[in-house]
């Protein structure tokens, strides 16, 4: 049990980092092409920014369960897991918590893993909710504060 919590907890270190850098980056070229100096995103920019964000996020995501995927792979050893495609379905299920069932670990010795890659996706995935959302916040203001200097409704 103990080496499924170290190796849990370097898994989740491992995700976290590439969400951390992943999303700074991802914020720094959103402000860079689609935002004025406020911060505040161009509303003809908006949808672009919204889709990009959309696509980053999925994109960290996907390098996030292939990481947990590979150390299914090496780690467990187990029938059901036999190829990277396998491990990653398993960890793709896994990881948003979708859970399906038709492949488990078989062994009780890193079932532990399993637990710890769902709540690390849901933590994850919820950082990347939270992202998504401050972006189309943001844009839908900007275009709320333009259309009504211009008196619109």
């Amino acid at each position: 049990m103990a080496m499924q919590l170290i190796i849990g907890a370097l898994l989740i270190v491992i995700t976290i980092l590439i969400q951390g850098v992943g999303t700074t980056a991802l914020l720094r070229l959103l402000f860079r092409r689609f935002a004025d100096d406020g911060g505040d995103f161009f509303p003809e920019k908006a949808l672009p920014a919204v889709i990009l964000t959309a696509l980053g996020l999925m994109l960290l995501h996907c390098l996030q369960i292939l990481i947990w995927a590979v150390a299914y792979l090496y780690l467990t050893q187990v029938e059901p897991i036999d190829s990277l495609e396998s491990a990653a379905y398993f960890s793709a299920i896994t990881f948003t918590t979708l859970g399906y069932g038709d492949i488990t670990l078989s062994t009780d010795q890193w079932r532990l893993l399993t637990g710890i890659e769902a709540l690390n996706g849901v933590l994850l995935l919820g950082w990347s909710t939270a992202l998504l959302y401050a972006v189309v916040h943001r844009s839908w203001r900007s275009y709320a504060e333009i259309r009504l200097r211009q008196g619109e409704k």
